[in-house]
């Protein structure tokens, strides 16, 4: 009796056992293969027998075996994304909405931060490589060129924020022209006639595409830099409040002063009030990258260029999914960028 009712138990406890294709086969009444092209969602099955499969799968609860199906495809479902900035204020949001994106479609993503280090960099990329990786997303952490991780890669590669080097890879880079002739044109509808241009590092490509932005934009409507020219520093608060008070000691009639970066915009704005002059009666302020920290804190608050980098993430995104299915493209990609104007150049209600 005991030996019994421990059968018994065993028996109620025992797992059922997964459906499998060769049940879906049978129960819809077609061969395994076709069973297995209907749930492919291949052309060469009709559509009643696809239909008919469907329905199979569905009575049974079949759930396909992931790692089988992505095997016979010649893919591993998992994407690789290499960064050289992980904690960077430019590369994180790119890398959330790249990992959104793939999220969407079940894809596994593995995150490697090289921080700046070429030989770490190899490292991460051999490891990748060796985890059989469809595809590549490398992030950098300036829009300045980076070399090329090679030609012979086993597969596609799409470089985001920082371009490659070699024009026959593809990458996608926000568009900082139109970004400083975005904001330039806004100063100028408002009214804006005298308009200085505090810039940031003169090293960084991101710098000269902005002051060219500019320029051009004021060159046509007319226009000339106060303060007659370019004031070039670093990207910091301290670089914002130096570079403003030389800017109005040399030209007292700046009606208009956009900086390079938000970080030097929050210090000309320190400067502007040290002097008395009101924003933006007086002297209205912008600045680039719409850092939430800085913009939102500033008094008035700050209009801004936003970079648009969630969209660059998921655009990197779709641009692997289309190269991983044979739909290769080349070159650099400019995304536009957007204008969000708050106080500090248009007077609040």
């Amino acid at each position: 009796m005991q030996q019994a009712h421990t059968s018994g138990a065993g028996a109620a406890t025992r797992r059922p056992r997964n459906a499998t294709l060769k049940d879906v086969a049978l129960l819809a009444g077609v061969s395994i293969a076709t069973a297995s092209k209907a749930l492919n969602g291949r052309a060469d099955v009709h559509p009643e027998t696809r239909t008919r499969v469907a329905d199979a799968a569905e009575k049974l609860s079949f759930r396909p075996n992931t790692l089988a199906r992505s095997l016979l495809a010649g893919q591993t479902g998992t994407v690789g994304l290499l960064t050289n900035d992980l904690v960077g204020r430019f590369s994180m949001p790119i890398l959330l909405c790249t990992d959104d994106a793939f999220g969407t479609v079940k894809m596994s993503v593995l995150l490697c931060d090289a921080r700046g280090d070429s030989i770490r960099e190899s490292y991460h990329l051999q490891a990748l490589l060796g985890r059989r990786v469809d595809g590549l997303i490398v992030v950098g952490s300036a829009t300045d060129p980076r070399p090329s991780l090679g030609r012979d890669l086993p597969v596609p590669v799409v470089y985001a924020y920082g371009p490659s080097e070699d024009p026959r890879d593809l990458s996608l880079v926000p568009d900082n022209i139109s970004a400083g002739a975005l904001v330039t044109r806004h100063l100028i509808d408002t009214g804006r006639r005298r308009i200085a241009h505090i810039a940031g590092d003169a090293g960084f490509v991101a710098t000269h595409d902005r002051v060219r932005g500019v320029t051009d934009t004021l060159a046509h409507a007319g226009l000339t830099l106060a303060g007659d020219d370019v004031l070039y520093g670093n990207w910091s608060e301290a670089w914002g409040r130096t570079a403003t008070a030389a800017l109005l000691d040399r030209d007292h009639n700046v009606d208009a002063i956009l900086c390079g970066s938000d970080q030097i915009a929050r210090g000309c704005l320190d400067t502007l009030r040290e002097r008395g002059l009101a924003v933006p009666q007086t002297v209205a302020v912008a600045g680039f990258d719409n850092w939430d920290v800085l913009v939102s804190g500033a008094r008035p608050q700050l209009t801004t260029v936003d970079m648009d980098l969630e969209t660059l993430g998921r655009t990197a995104a779709r641009r692997l999914f289309a190269a991983i299915d044979g739909e290769a493209n080349a070159g650099i990609e400019s995304l536009p960028c957007r204008l969000v104007v708050r106080g500090s150049t248009v007077p609040e209600l």
